[in-house]
């Protein structure tokens, strides 16, 4: 190990100690990625399209604890909060001004339990959906006009 000098011990008392795995801990809104059960991107959250898997989550993981985006609004988190009240989970609101993330809610132990897939893959779209909605769309802008 080296020795700290001067440098070290201003910079620890203007920032604090340096934690590993720091940016992990940024994106993962304060934990690491190997403690996390599942974790929802800030759209899943809003459009709670991986409700149903956050829940099966829980039921599996009763022991862990939900972190929450504070840049998420209230009324988009209130279905998970729900669900972590139904089934006794810890549940907390982070909010990290100082940077941004795309995660919106993590299921997260406070061990490692180095799951593979933490992520929901989601289902591609069909082409024939695509091109109704952009007919849709465009029927929405032509009536708009008229």
């Amino acid at each position: 190990m080296t020795k700290k000098n001067v440098e070290d011990y201003l910079t620890e008392g203007m920032y604090g100690v340096r934690r590993p795995k720091e940016h992990e801990r940024i994106r993962f809104l304060g934990t690491l990625r190997e403690r996390i059960v599942i974790a929802l991107t800030i759209g899943q959250v809003m459009s709670d399209s991986g409700l149903q898997k956050l829940e099966e989550a829980m039921k599996q993981h009763p022991n862990t604890r939900l972190i929450m985006n504070g840049h998420v609004s209230y009324r988009f988190l209130s279905e998970e909060k729900k669900l972590a009240k139904r089934y006794h989970i810890p549940y907390t609101t982070v909010t990290n001004e100082e940077s941004n993330t795309e995660i919106g809610a993590v299921l997260t132990y406070d061990h490692a339990i180095n799951k593979e897939e933490i992520f929901i893959k989601e289902k591609p779209k069909d082409k024939r959906e695509e091109k109704e909605q952009e007919k849709s769309f465009f029927s929405f802008i032509q009536r708009l006009f008229k």
